[in-house]
């Protein structure tokens, strides 16, 4: 298990990414692999109120939903870490404090739970001022309806002053961050964000983790795959970084016989700071893969040439 920042949540070292439940995954499937990562030791399950909108016939909030029904199903509320995020619902943009009281009351709601776990700012609203997101945000803390607070899709400089104002307040204060990072998308995170992260004790949360899924060594040259994330994947196999990173995977997950997709997420892991990244499996075949992260260290040298191939 790991421990996220300096709060009392302690995570199995993948989070399983809920954007696909409502999605590519119906409720029988979206069950069958919450059923298979709980099973596995499993407990941390990462969702958004914005979670599926962008799909015709949806209304946002399907995973939420889904994700709510099962841990009914289950009566395994307590085992389980929900994560969601607030701003991106077509009914509640933003993080004006008004919205923001309303929008964690619906995903309350649809989860079928009295309390979130670990709850986002899922976009950064600059036209708000910090002091009135925290201050809806730890009015929640108070009441009992979230645990932890976080932020994602923020600039350092707004974070800093976010845990700044935190501080000098005595407000509840983000514990984790979770942004885009991975092996060829690693400017936007390492530097001033990873710095911000460090020095004030918080962890990442890595989203994209296997780059829209070319992570996962099935995107290759030659080789159609049938995927609603193939162009996403496909912009990286046309880069000779991309195909850097290719050769070095492989070669790292031959020596240790694990998946090309077990060897990223491996190395995601063991970055500094990097709590659990976040991947999500459409079907119980894409899991073992993604499970088997929690069991595989890689070496000092793995991690220098996985690391050099990707600069």
């Amino acid at each position: 298990m790991a421990r996220i920042g300096t709060s009392d949540l302690d995570v199995f070292p993948l989070a399983l990414g809920g954007n696909v439940f409502g999605w590519t995954a119906d409720e029988a499937q979206s069950f069958a692999v919450l059923d298979a990562y709980a099973a596995a030791g499993g407990n941390f399950v990462d969702t958004a109120d914005g979670y599926s909108a962008w799909v015709p016939g949806n209304s946002g909030g399907e995973s939420e939903t889904l994700i709510g029904k099962w841990l009914a199903s289950r009566g395994n509320r307590d085992a389980i870490v929900v994560a969601t995020k607030v701003s991106s619902h077509p009914d509640f943009k933003g993080l004006r404090a008004g919205n923001i009281r309303a929008a964690a009351e619906a995903s309350l709601r649809r989860l079928g739970t009295d309390h979130i776990d670990l709850y986002y700012t899922h976009f950064d609203d600059p036209q708000v001022p910090v002091a009135e997101i925290l201050g809806a945000l730890d009015e929640l803390v108070r009441e009992g309806k979230v645990r932890q607070i976080a932020a994602s899709n923020i600039s350092p400089e707004r974070l800093s002053e976010s845990l700044a104002f935190s501080e000098r307040e005595g407000l509840a204060s983000y514990v984790a961050l979770q942004q885009l990072y991975n092996l060829v998308e690693r400017t936007d995170y390492e530097g001033a964000m990873a710095e911000v992260v460090a020095s004030h004790g918080l962890s990442s949360i890595p989203y994209y983790a296997l780059a829209s899924g070319f992570l996962t060594g099935k995107y290759r040259a030659g080789v159609t795959v049938d995927s609603p994330r193939a162009g996403g994947a496909g912009k990286y196999l046309a880069t000779d970084r991309g195909q850097r990173v290719l050769v070095a995977l492989d070669e790292v997950a031959q020596a240790h016989d694990a998946e090309v997709a077990t060897v990223a997420l491996a190395w995601l892991a063991a970055q500094p700071t990097v709590a659990a990244p976040i991947a999500s499996a459409r079907t119980v075949e894409q899991l073992p893969a993604l499970l088997a992260v929690a069991d595989l260290k890689l070496t000092a040298e793995e991690l220098d040439r996985l690391t050099a191939a990707s600069a």
